[in-house]
């Protein structure tokens, strides 16, 4: 029997989230009934689309080649559906997007442009705020239909994985500190930190409880230019991603991987309803087409 376009969209779903709790979320349909869709593919095709693996899923070669064939199937419906849209395939959507300044400054930037340069008619406005509470906030309230943040985030919302960023240790010249660094020398390491009660510093306390270790505060401050100097004046160091150094401090500081590679979860973050064929369009595309970054060994 011939798929149906229900059952494409759940597959893509599943290649996209790779999970199928996540798809669920993302096409805001029961679990099981994803999971019966998808099986009954499966039989109706005769052949494994999906290898199951813990609680997530990975594709088989058949089902990659199914998911994108169904790509195309689907990118030809929406067209299809424009024909009957008053003005044609020229008419211009907007899509808002929140993120971080650090996320914007390197991950946001890339991705925008290369989609935009694809969807010509959709106009991404980036939002900026340096709290991930607040950009959760903004989501949720439907301020922004977006969020390109670290993960994870509550399960209140649907996820999609983009891609893992190293987290390396940026410090003065001169420290005299191992490459890679052992997570055990940051006991007593002069740091600069994000201010106290904040959702950044919560995170990095947390870690450090995990860790044993206990750096000293050298400066508080949530302004990532404070961050920049308090490095390069010789105050202490800060955890930072590596993609952003080079932009912010140049030859002007050290930067040291850990041992083992500290690596952060980046995705996009959106409420549980449904969403706009511009927002589809991007999670698409940022899945699919964000620059892949690898530690440094």
């Amino acid at each position: 029997m011939t798929p149906t376009l229900v059952q494409l969209r759940y597959l893509v779903a599943v290649a996209d989230c790779r999970s199928i709790t996540g798809a669920a979320s993302s096409v805001f349909v029961a679990q099981s009934a994803l999971s019966r869709a998808v099986q009954a593919m499966e039989r109706d095709l005769g052949v494994e689309l999906l290898a199951r693996r813990g609680r997530g899923v990975d594709l088989t070669p058949e089902g990659a080649r199914v998911v994108r064939l169904a790509r195309t199937v689907l990118n030809a419906v929406d067209a299809i559906d424009d024909i009957g849209n008053p003005h044609g395939k020229d008419a211009r959507a907007a899509l808002t997007l929140v993120t971080t300044p650090t996320l914007a400054l390197d991950l946001a930037t890339d991705l925008v442009a290369a989609f935009t340069g694809r969807h010509p008619t959709v106009d991404v406005r980036v939002r900026q705020h340096d709290s991930r509470e607040v950009l959760t906030a903004e989501v949720g309230n439907g301020r922004s239909e977006l969020a390109l943040v670290d993960l994870p985030v509550d399960k209140e919302f649907s996820t999609h994985f983009i891609q893992e960023r190293e987290v390396v240790l940026i410090s003065p010249i001169g420290s005299r500190l191992p490459q890679p660094l052992p997570f055990r020398l940051l006991d007593g390491l002069p740091m600069v930190l994000p201010t106290p009660g904040t959702g950044r510093r919560t995170e990095m306390e947390a870690m450090f409880s995990c860790l044993g270790v206990r750096p000293v505060p050298c400066l508080e401050v949530d302004e990532r230019l404070a961050w920049v100097t308090g490095v390069t004046d010789g105050r202490g160091s800060v955890i930072w991603y590596r993609d952003v150094v080079s932009r912010a401090f140049g030859s002007r500081a050290e930067i040291r991987s850990f041992t083992p590679p500290l690596l952060r979860p980046v995705g996009i973050a959106h409420a549980r309803r449904p969403l706009s064929r511009a927002a589809r369009a991007f999670i698409a595309h940022a899945v699919h087409n964000a620059p892949v970054r690898e530690p440094v060994r």
